[in-house]
């Protein structure tokens, strides 16, 4: 593709070795790259010359009523009596002293939300009109006129609850089923029943929300072919908007990570084979069907109503993030709470956050230099089945793709994982196939150092 010089990033040989299934990166960095922040500057000083005139809004909700066996979100299992409502009181407080920071002006402007975790849809129907109280009048975010996604359990999509959230303006329901076979949610280490999900599916489709997403997992043990489809067609026979198919992971930490500790190698290309065919199978069958493929996970019916906001774009506009899990981007900083995944670790970082009365400042994240930002920008818009405008890159920074990232563009075009046409470099349909190894490819060598330097807890 070019022969121009690049900056550093994974050789092919390490990044073939390492296999198809590496690193989901829906954020770049990861927030195992993430560190205190010494200085500890004020959210005020962070923002003053951000632009603010279309924010995401992030509101997180660490509760689940089960931690699935291949979970490691921010989420504790339960919650003793109080704690919701004291973490609710956190969180408005921590809205308000973001507001402050944020200034006074009409150039603030929401033009993005959602609840996620966890599960938002643990809170009680009264705590969840508590959070969009909070979003609207605290932040000053209007959720009835800009798109608000939730997710939630088919435990807890209760019809209460599902009002409520359509009352407020919810206008996309994303539910984790992972699988209609029983056996697999088991082997999952997610108990559900296959009736509990129908009937859940049948209220959220009640509550006329508009768009519904399912969430399903392939590569699960004892999972065929036959069985993916078969879950697949009982996804579809609710006609969803949208279905995210993700490949399972065992990770640190994580339930399926201690029944599997003992036994293994740490990539097994049986499996990374499995988990392609199934990908394969089920982006073929979505695609026969009437989806569009958005992304290697995301696929969206044809028909469905647009979702994403007109003007707001993840590579350059900011967010706010509240919540002990959530994470906030400006242009120069991204910040978050302490991060973890085992039970004990999230706990004490949960009662830390109740027990805060000072958020005005920001206590752990990473520095965004030009290299990053450029990196990040490459990744959230390859990604993408619709992939990167040059044109648009070039505005930003100064110069093309190529002059950045030449030497490792040519390595995924020469696996024939990235094309160029008609202005836009953009993955090919085994590129996508391969997004997990595609972007650890463009991490940058002080990113890479820092999630591996990362100690888990």
């Amino acid at each position: 593709m070019t022969t121009a010089p690049a900056t550093t990033a994974t050789t092919p040989s390490a990044a073939e070795a390492a296999g198809p299934y590496q690193h989901y990166v829906y954020a770049y960095p990861h927030k195992s790259a993430y560190r205190r922040l010494p200085e500890r500057p004020t959210l005020t000083s962070l923002w003053a010359a951000e632009d603010k005139s279309a924010l995401s809004l992030y509101l997180h909700i660490p509760f689940c009523e089960v931690r699935c066996g291949f979970c490691n979100l921010f989420t504790r299992i339960g919650a003793p009596e109080g704690l919701t409502g004291a973490y609710l009181d956190a969180l408005e407080r921590q809205a308000g002293a973001v507001r402050e920071a944020l200034g006074e002006g009409e150039d603030i402007r929401f033009a993005t939300a959602a609840f996620g975790g966890g599960t938002p849809t643990f809170l009680t129907a009264p705590e969840l009109e508590r959070l969009c109280d909070i979003a609207e009048s605290r932040m000053g975010a209007r959720l009835d006129a800009i798109p608000l996604s939730v997710e939630a359990s088919p435990a807890t999509a209760t019809a209460d609850r599902l009002a409520v959230l359509a009352d407020r303006g919810a206008t996309r329901l994303s539910l984790g089923v992972q699988s209609f076979v029983e056996a697999e949610a088991r082997a999952a280490v997610r108990p559900q029943r296959r009736a509990d999900v129908e009937a859940a599916l049948a209220r959220i489709r009640e509550a006329r929300i508009p768009v519904l997403n399912i969430d399903l997992i392939y590569g699960i043990d004892g999972q065929t072919e036959e069985t993916w489809l078969h879950s697949l067609d009982a996804a579809l026979a609710w006609a969803p908007e949208e279905l995210y198919l993700y490949p399972l992971y065992v990770r640190p930490l994580t339930g399926l990570d201690r029944h599997r500790a003992a036994s293994g190698p740490a990539r097994d290309p049986a499996w990374d084979a499995q988990r392609l065919r199934l990908y394969r199978a089920g982006r073929d069958h979505l695609l026969a069907r009437g989806y569009t493929q958005q992304s290697m996970r995301m696929f969206r019916r044809a028909d469905a109503p647009p979702q994403g906001a007109d003007d707001y774009a993840c590579q350059t506009d900011g967010m706010i993030g509240l919540g002990c899990g959530a994470r906030s981007y400006t242009s120069a900083l991204h910040y978050s709470f302490d991060y973890a995944v085992g039970m004990h670790a999230i706990r004490g970082i949960i009662d830390d956050y109740v027990a805060t009365e000072d958020f005005t400042r920001a206590e752990v994240g990473h520095r965004m230099d030009a290299d990053e930002a450029r990196r990040r920008h490459l990744l959230q818009s390859l990604l993408q089945a619709e992939g990167l405008v040059e044109s648009d890159y070039q505005a930003r920074f100064g110069q093309a793709p190529a002059e950045d990232f030449g030497s490792a563009l040519d390595v995924l075009a020469d696996r024939g994982w990235l094309a160029a046409a008609d202005g836009r470099l953009r993955l090919t349909p085994e590129g996508l196939a391969h997004s997990d190894a595609v972007g650890p490819l463009l991490f940058s060598p002080a990113v890479r150092a820092a999630m591996a330097a990362y100690e888990r807890k």
